[in-house]
């Protein structure tokens, strides 16, 4: 089965400081041409500190489009060209002051590839040395250290609900049962 949409037509509705939304019209298989609607972002990272203690640094933030505070794994949005595993290492120095010895890729997620066009790159990052948090000046943010098991039971439970935090904590808990 033919599965492929080509592009015919895009039109640019907004372009902003981290996002450009446009309108496409696709042909579908078998000729018909519908409308996608499209987000485009340049993508980010999320990282997963673990301690020597087995605790996780959790960054806590006021999330605008929420409207609430969210706790989540430190992350960041990529800067143009930026490789994935220098924005890892940029934005841990940026929101939790910590540098590390050791790092792991953990994969890539999709969001949500249905409309929203940013890949997300998941690192797990040991060995730490900590330092002076630096946030950008438009971030507030609060860390605290987390006993790794505790935010496994938080995923189960639904306490949290950030996909990529949950994604990097329920990947990184099987990487070290397998050990």
């Amino acid at each position: 089965m033919e599965l492929l949409e080509t592009k015919v037509d895009s039109r640019e509705i907004y372009r902003g400081k981290i996002i450009t939304v446009h309108v496409d019209t696709v042909r579908l298989p078998g000729g018909k041409e519908t409308r996608r609607e499209v987000v485009e972002h340049p993508g980010g990272v999320g990282i997963l500190a673990l301690d020597h203690q087995g605790r996780v640094a959790m960054v806590r933030q006021y999330r605008y489009p929420m409207g609430r505070v969210v706790r989540e794994i430190p992350a960041g949005k990529r800067e143009p060209g930026e490789e994935p595993s220098l924005t890892a290492r940029r934005e841990l120095q940026e929101e939790v002051g910590a540098t590390a010895g050791a790092w792991q890729d953990l994969g890539a997620l999709l969001a949500s590839p249905g409309c929203y066009g940013e890949t997300l790159y998941l690192y797990l990052a040991r060995d730490l040395t900590l330092g002076a948090p630096r946030p950008d000046e438009d971030e507030r943010l609060e860390v605290d250290w987390v006993p790794l098991e505790q935010l496994v039971e938080e995923c189960l439970d639904g306490t949290l609900q950030d996909a990529k935090t949950v994604a990097a904590i329920l990947k990184v808990q099987l990487l070290l049962s397998k050990k």
